[in-house]
C-alpha cells in the first residue's frame, strides 16, 4: 500500500472510531503524493449516527414485497450484476461458470434415474389448513401411485402438500431446493434433496425430467414456470407436455384476460389456450398426466426409428467414402 493510501486510511479510522459514539467529526492526516514530495494536509469528515446496543437476530433486512437493494446476496444476483470494473470480469464470471457447470452436472447425476416425473409447482405461503394444501396432496398421491416421481421446489406450502402426498404412495420425493435472500429449508417430506444457487440450472431439471406440469395457486414464481413450459410448447422444445392449472376460480381471471385481450390482439394463436386445462379434481389431473405420458411413449417410437436411420444413413455415406 502507498503512502497516500495508508495515509488516508488511518485517518478515515480515527474519524470512524471518534465518531462511533457521537456524531459527526473529523480527523486530520498528512498525505504525500507518489508524484509529488510536497506533503498535504486534509481533513477527513464522518458523520455516523450514535452508537447504539445492537439487537438480537438478523440484521439484514429482506423486503417481502419490493426488495431494497443493499449488496449482493445470493449467487444468481452476482451474476446478473453488470460489472463494477473491466477486470472484474475476468476475476470473476469465467469462474462462475464453472460453478454453474457443477450445479448442471449435480442435478444431472441425482435425477439421471427419473423417466416419469411430475412436476408441482404452488405457492409457499399455502397452510395446511388450505383445502389447495389437501387438493395437491391428493395429486401428487395419486400420480405416486400411477409410477410418477414427484418433483418440486422442496419448500413448505404446496411444495411440503406434493412431497408428502408422495411419500404417503410410496412414491419417489424430490426437491429442487433455490439458494435465496433469506432462509428457506427443505420441508420434511423430501427423500432426494438438491440445492441449486442458479434459478435457470433448476428450471432446466424441472423440465428436463417431468412428463407434465400440475399449476397449484401461487405468485410470481408459479406463474414464471407455468409461463415457460407454455412458451417451450408453443417453440416446439417439448412435446405432448401437459401444463395442468389446478383451481377454476384463482386461474379464470387470467385465461379470461388470455382470451380477450392477449388472443384477442392476435398476439397467440386460438390453438395455443389449448396448452392449459384447467381443473379442480386430482383424479382428472391425473388421468390428464398419465393420457399425455402413454402419447409421449407413442410419439418417442416413430422419432427414435428415424434417428436410427439417419445415423444408419451417415454412417453408410461415410464407408462409401473410404
Amino acid at each position: 500500500m502507498g503512502t497516500l493510501a495508508f495515509n488516508v486510511s488511518m485517518a478515515y479510522r480515527q474519524a470512524a472510531k471518534a465518531s462511533a459514539r457521537w456524531g459527526e467529526t473529523t480527523a486530520t492526516a498528512t498525505l504525500t503524493s507518489p508524484t509529488s514530495r510536497r506533503p498535504r494536509r486534509c481533513t477527513i469528515r464522518t458523520s455516523l449516527t450514535p452508537k447504539r446496543p445492537r439487537a438480537s437476530g438478523a440484521t439484514r433486512v429482506i423486503d417481502d414485497s419490493i426488495r431494497s437493494f443493499v449488496s449482493p446476496v445470493t449467487e444468481d444476483e452476482k451474476l446478473l450484476q453488470a460489472p463494477s470494473e473491466a477486470a472484474d470480469f475476468t476475476r470473476t464470471d469465467p469462474w462462475r461458470v464453472m460453478r454453474i457447470m457443477g450445479e448442471f452436472i449435480e442435478g444431472f447425476d441425482n435425477l439421471a434415474t427419473v423417466t416419469k416425473g411430475v412436476t408441482i409447482f404452488g405457492s409457499a405461503r399455502t397452510d395446511p389448513s388450505d383445502p389447495q394444501y389437501e387438493a395437491a396432496q391428493e395429486t401428487a398421491r395419486l400420480l405416486a401411485e400411477a409410477g410418477f416421481a414427484i418433483i418440486t421446489g422442496a419448500g413448505p406450502g404446496i411444495m411440503e402438500a406434493a412431497n408428502k402426498g408422495a411419500r404417503m404412495a410410496g412414491g419417489r420425493s424430490i426437491g429442487c431446493n433455490i439458494e435465496l435472500p433469506f432462509e428457506q429449508g427443505a420441508n420434511p417430506y423430501v427423500d432426494t434433496l438438491i440445492n441449486f444457487r442458479y434459478f435457470f440450472v433448476r428450471k432446466t431439471m424441472f423440465i428436463k425430467y417431468s412428463n407434465a406440469f400440475v399449476i397449484f395457486p401461487g405468485g410470481f414464481g408459479t406463474l414464471d414456470e407455468a409461463f415457460e413450459a407454455l412458451t417451450l410448447i408453443q417453440t416446439g422444445k417439448i412435446y405432448q407436455f401437459p401444463v395442468i392449472m389446478f383451481g377454476r376460480h384463482y386461474w379464470a381471471g387470467l385465461v379470461r384476460w388470455l382470451q380477450s385481450r392477449v388472443l384477442g390482439e392476435r398476439k397467440i394463436s386460438p390453438g395455443d389456450l389449448d396448452l392449459i386445462l384447467l381443473t379442480d379434481d386430482p383424479r382428472e389431473a391425473c388421468s390428464a398426466v398419465v393420457e399425455a405420458y402413454e402419447s409421449q411413449q407413442r410419439s418417442l417410437l416413430p422419432r427414435e426409428q428415424a434417428s436410427r436411420a439417419a445415423r444408419n444413413a451417415g454412417r453408410g455415406s461415410a464407408i462409401s467414402k473410404i
